[in-house]
């Protein structure tokens, strides 16, 4: 998966179509995202004792990560994720997310 944790996008399908937001949480086996402020869901809660209100709890739900591109903190653009692999001085090379638009390291 090319989202992690952190990352800000722009989500490209769906009822919140165009909204950004910072990604909160990540499934990686389910390919799917939580983002801050996108899919706000509500669940009705029953009361347990007599006399206590119910309550309506809004939460994030979480999206395909298909329905969402990245926004390079570089060029400011909605773009592809693409790898290079970086030579540390270590002698070990270390795989790094690049924006496909500006050639920039994503982290």
């Amino acid at each position: 998966m090319n989202i992690k944790r952190g990352d800000n996008i722009k989500v490209i399908k769906g009822k919140d179509r165009g909204k950004t937001g910072k990604v909160s949480q990540v499934f990686p086996k389910q390919n799917k995202v939580v983002v801050e402020g996108v899919n706000i869901m509500i669940k009705h809660l029953r009361t347990r004792k007599q006399g206590e209100k119910g309550q309506r709890l809004e939460f994030n739900a979480p999206l395909a990560a298909a329905n969402v591109m990245l926004v390079c903190p570089k060029c400011a653009a909605m773009t592809r994720v693409g790898r290079r692999s970086l030579k540390v001085e270590g002698g070990k090379a270390r795989q790094v997310r690049v924006c496909k638009k500006c050639g920039e390291a994503v982290e």
